[in-house]
C-alpha cells in the first residue's frame, strides 16, 4: 500500500429531520446566501418552498443563481461569481444533485479571485481560498457534496473538464433519502451506473497491496446492485434510496483510492460524449465500462477482472482467470442493459465520424497523450474502445 492522507471534514446531515439543522450550520460562516438550483424541480417537490421558510425564519438573506442544467456550463458559472462578488455573498448553498453542487464549487473559488473562472478550471488560476459552500442533495450519483472535485462544460470550445481544490470541500452535506423519492427510473440508473462508475475506476488498479480498500470498493458496487433495481422499482423505498445515496458519497471521496494508483480511464472518455451530444453522465459511463475492461483484458489484468466477478456477482471460479474475466464484463454489461442503460453508443446517437474527434479530443484535453490508468492507454486505443462501443 502506498503512503497517503485522508482527511474529510464534510459534516453529514443524514435522516428525514436535517433541513432544520440548516440555520445553525450556515451561520458558523456568515448571513447571506446564494441558493444555487437547477431548473425547477426543487420546487415542484416542495424543497425550494421549505428551504427559503427556514432561512426567512433565521433571518438569514438570500440571492438566486437558477437554471442550472446537467453537464453545467462555463457561463452559469460566471453569472454566478459576478452575483456573489456583487452581493459580498458569505456563503453558497446548492440544492441540488452533481451538477448543481459543481457549478457551486468554481462560483465559491471564483468569487474569491480575479480571473474568469474557466481559468480555474484549465489550470491557468490556482485556488488560494473560496466561499463556504454547503449542499442539499437531492440526487445519489456523482459524490460531489463529500468531495474536492467538480466538472464544467465550456460549450464555446466544446471542453468537459474536471478540476478540484480543497477549498471547495463542502462544509456539509444535508442528505435526505426522502427527497430523491421524485427521481425518475432514467436517473436513478444513470446514478447508479455513476456510483459504480467511481468504485471502478478506484477498484481496477494492479500491484497496490490495497486489500481493505478493494473490499470497501466492492461493497459498495454490491450495494448498488442489490438497491438500483429496487429504487427503480420501487421509488419510495426507503432503504433503498438510503443506501444508494450513503453509496455515492463513499465511491469518491477519497476513501476508495487511498494507498493506490488510480488514473481514472473511463470518465474522461466519457466527458468527450457528453462533450458532444450532452448525453447523461452515467449512461456514458455504463456503456463505455464494459468495452473498456474488454479492450484492458491481459495476462496481468485478468485475475483482477476476474476477482471483480468473483467478489461482486459472485461468480463461481472456473478453468481460467481469462475466461471468468470475461464472464465477469458480461455480468456487469447485463446489469446496466436491466436498469434500461442502452447497450451501445448508436443507440445514443453517435457514429464513426464522432468517435475519431472524441478520441483525438480526450486526449488534447491532457497534459500528456496518455491515460495512464489499469492499462495505459493512447489516442488509437480510446479510438478503438470509442468503435467497440458503437
Amino acid at each position: 500500500m502506498k503512503d497517503f492522507n485522508f482527511n474529510i471534514a464534510t459534516k453529514i446531515l443524514f435522516g428525514k429531520d436535517k433541513l432544520g439543522e440548516l440555520p445553525e450550520e450556515i451561520k458558523k460562516y456568515g448571513n447571506k446566501v446564494l441558493l444555487v438550483y437547477g431548473k425547477g424541480s426543487i420546487k415542484k417537490i416542495g424543497l425550494y418552498d421549505k428551504i427559503v421558510k427556514i432561512l426567512e425564519d433565521a433571518n438569514i438573506s438570500y440571492y438566486e443563481l437558477s437554471g442550472i442544467v446537467p453537464n453545467p456550463r462555463i457561463d452559469k458559472c460566471r453569472e454566478g461569481v459576478d452575483l456573489a462578488k456583487k452581493n459580498n455573498i458569505d456563503f453558497i448553498l446548492a440544492v441540488g444533485g452533481g451538477s448543481t453542487i459543481d457549478t457551486a464549487k468554481l462560483v465559491a473559488a471564483g468569487a474569491k479571485a480575479d480571473c474568469d473562472p474557466w481559468d480555474i478550471v484549465i489550470g491557468k488560476h490556482d485556488p488560494i481560498d473560496a466561499v463556504p459552500l454547503g449542499s442539499v442533495l437531492t440526487l445519489s450519483a456523482t459524490g460531489s457534496e463529500m468531495d474536492v472535485a467538480s466538472v464544467i462544460t465550456n460549450e464555446e470550445t466544446g471542453q468537459k473538464l474536471g478540476w478540484g481544490s480543497e477549498y471547495v470541500l463542502p462544509k456539509f452535506a444535508v442528505m435526505n433519502p426522502e427527497v430523491t423519492f421524485s427521481v425518475d427510473k432514467h436517473h436513478t440508473a444513470a446514478g447508479t451506473a455513476d456510483i459504480m462508475s467511481h468504485t471502478m475506476e478506484n477498484y481496477f488498479s494492479l500491484k497496490d497491496g490495497a486489500y481493505l480498500q478493494d473490499r470497501f470498493a466492492e461493497g459498495v458496487l454490491k450495494t448498488c446492485i442489490k438497491y438500483g433495481p429496487i429504487a427503480i422499482k420501487d421509488p419510495e423505498n426507503y432503504e433503498a434510496r438510503a443506501n444508494l445515496m450513503w453509496a455515492g458519497s463513499w465511491a469518491i471521496n477519497g476513501l476508495l483510492d487511498s494507498g493506490k494508483s488510480t488514473a481514472w480511464s473511463v470518465h474522461p472518455m466519457e466527458h468527450e460524449l457528453s462533450a458532444l451530444k450532452d448525453i447523461t453522465h452515467g449512461v456514458g459511463l455504463a456503456i463505455l465500462t464494459p468495452y473498456w475492461l474488454e479492450y484492458c483484458l491481459n495476462d496481468e489484468t485478468e485475475e483482477k477482472i476476474a476477482e471483480f466477478g468473483y467478489n461482486v456477482f459472485d461468480l463461481k471460479k472456473g478453468n481460467s482467470f481469462k475466461e471468468d474475466a470475461k464472464s465477469a464484463i458480461e455480468e456487469l454489461r447485463n446489469f446496466f442493459i436491466s436498469i434500461g442503460i442502452p447497450k451501445s453508443l448508436s443507440e445514443e446517437g453517435f457514429n464513426e465520424e464522432d468517435v475519431k474527434v472524441m478520441a483525438k479530443n480526450c486526449m488534447a484535453n491532457r497534459e500528456k497523450p496518455e491515460i495512464a490508468g489499469f492499462v495505459r492507454l493512447e489516442e488509437k486505443d480510446v479510438l478503438e474502445i470509442y468503435k467497440m462501443a458503437l
